[in-house]
């Protein structure tokens, strides 16, 4: 028996902030979506063409205030092709929340309080 990993779901208090942080950090773009017919949630799976792994965000119309994350520290990690770049990118959008320069990674923080860590890619 072999499972692959197809996506991660985020619940978001502003979807549509959501949507622009992750296209613009991390070129992610929308690949489909799902909305309840009686509007009552909307589920949007993005992703890019380097992986089919998606990440699934989910909106809840009655929700009134953002999701408290409390102490955990998970978080999804993203291998990137050129960190200096990506670095500076997200130091000019003010979105990092964490680095750890002798492991050689950072995090960065999404607009719900999720962090994401930002990896070189290793030969």
């Amino acid at each position: 028996m072999n499972f692959k990993m197809i996506h991660e779901n985020y619940n978001v208090f502003d979807l549509e902030k959501t949507m622009e942080f992750y296209e613009k950090a991390l070129g992610l773009v929308e690949k489909r979506r799902h909305a309840a017919e009686d509007g009552s949630f909307i589920i949007v799976y993005m992703g890019n063409d380097t992986t089919d792994f998606e990440l699934e965000l989910t909106w809840n119309r009655d929700r009134d205030k953002p999701y408290d994350l409390g102490e955990s520290e998970f978080h999804l990690a993203f291998g990137v092709d050129d960190f200096e770049k990506a670095h500076a990118l997200h130091k000019e959008m003010g979105c990092i929340c964490f680095e750890n320069e002798s492991m050689g990674i950072y995090f960065i923080q999404d607009p719900n309080g999720y962090w994401l860590e930002v990896v070189p890619e290793r030969n």
